[in-house]
């Protein structure tokens, strides 16, 4: 979290509801054998995460980018009883790992995990979302905007994160750097967008909500 001292670091984690061990062994073995480790969602962005998804109450979830499982595990919580929750990774070097979690969880049974690319996965799903959560290539985000809302329910939730993006978003792009291109582009689309509402919650790396307004 920005500009946060170690000490209120400690106090956030002291004041906020435990993993279970699960989800501690989930986020001790990705530090230890996965590339890129930051990407893991953690404890405090994953509760917020849950929290989001029991106030919502969504009989369906999209997830954008499922790493090894960890932001997956904490949003199907709050599924309506019989819902579902779809999640795109497109590394398929994590797919075993990722799948021995699930196996093992509760929640795995309302999870349906795609390997591939997002942009050709999401036109294969044919039902609309109450929640997406966006967390997958950060260049694609515009392309993934464009492809989702359609498909949000009115009144349904979009979740963007890294919209914050290491402070990069603060400073004009370098030519090759697409990623901070497409937050940059994905934050403008939503700002122009008439027919939602959103807030950027300066949580980790930024964490986007937006509401897809009801007609």
């Amino acid at each position: 979290m920005p500009d946060l001292s170690p000490e209120l670091e400690e106090y956030i984690r002291n004041h906020t509801e435990p993993e279970d061990p699960l989800m501690e062994e989930l986020e001790r073995i990705t530090h230890t054998l996965v590339l890129n480790p930051h990407m893991l969602s953690g404890r405090i962005q994953g509760k917020i995460l849950e929290m989001f998804s029991r106030m919502i109450r969504p009989k369906t979830i999209l997830e954008i980018g499922t790493y090894t499982g960890y932001s997956a595990l904490c949003l199907a919580r709050g599924l309506k009883k019989g819902g579902k929750l779809h999640t795109i990774e497109k590394n398929d070097e994590l797919e075993d790992l990722i799948r021995s979690f699930f196996t093992r969880s509760p929640m795995g049974r309302h999870i349906h995990l795609h390997m591939g690319d997002a942009l050709d996965i999401i036109p294969r799903l044919k039902e609309p979302f109450d929640l997406v959560f966006i967390d997958g290539e950060k260049a694609e985000y515009p392309a993934y905007y464009r492809q989702v809302l359609p498909r949000v329910k009115p009144g349904g939730y979009i979740l963007a994160d890294n919209l914050l993006w290491n402070g990069k978003v603060t400073h004009p792009p370098r030519s090759r750097d697409r990623s901070t291109r497409g937050i940059l582009e994905f934050a403008r689309m939503v700002r122009n967008d008439d027919g939602v509402q959103n807030v950027l919650f300066p949580v980790r790396d930024g964490l986007m909500v937006i509401r897809k307004k009801e007609k």
